[in-house]
Formats: structure tokens, C-alpha cells, sequence
């Protein structure tokens, strides 16, 4: 297996951080928390750009990392801050996951 997916799926695994980061500066306009978001948003592009470097086409590497940023932030969304979701979204999301594992297999 090529290690791009790997760098793809942690830099989308690590998006909820920024986000949640986010949410906390916000929330408190503590500067720790602004360097947080603004490492992990660094971070994340850094990671797709080091994806980018072996085999994975920019565009399937792109559609992944959004993807399972999407899913993840979703999640937080809904676990942490209790947002309501209904069936609909879970049948999207699972999409989603389809087609991210659907592109790991074709390319991977």
C-alpha cells in the first residue's frame, strides 16, 4: 500500500481539531487556542502536499482529505456539541465513506 493514503486519511482525520479549536478560541479569545487552529491548519495541508508527492493524483487525494474531514467534523458536530441529525445525513455520510474507500481501492 502506498503511504500517501495514510498521509491523506491522518491529515482528514486531523481536521476536527482546528475546528474544534476553533470553536474554544471563540469561545474564550484565549491565544493558545488561536495557535492550535492555526498549527493544525497548516498541518493539514502540509500533510496532503506530502500525499501529493508519491503516486496519488492531487484530485483523488483532495476528494479524500475532504472527505474524511467532512465525516470527522460531522461527528464532533454531533457527539460533541449535540447537534441534531436526522437518518438522512448518516445515509450521506456513509456515502461519503463509500466513495473514500471506493477511491483507496481503485488507485490504492
Amino acid at each position: 500500500m502506498d503511504l500517501s493514503i495514510l498521509w491523506v486519511v491522518a491529515a482528514g482525520l486531523l481536521e476536527p481539531v482546528w475546528v474544534y479549536s476553533l470553536k474554544r478560541y471563540n469561545a474564550s479569545k484565549n491565544i493558545l487556542w488561536g495557535l492550535v487552529v492555526l498549527a493544525f491548519m497548516f498541518i493539514g495541508p502540509m500533510m496532503l502536499s506530502m500525499a501529493t508527492e508519491g503516486e496519488l493524483q492531487v484530485s483523488i487525494a483532495y476528494a479524500v482529505w475532504v472527505g474524511v474531514g467532512m465525516v470527522m467534523t460531522t461527528l464532533l458536530g454531533r457527539f460533541v456539541y449535540h447537534e441534531k441529525m436526522n437518518r438522512m445525513v448518516y445515509v450521506f455520510i456513509a456515502m461519503i465513506l463509500v466513495g473514500v474507500v471506493g477511491l483507496d481501492l481503485v488507485v490504492g
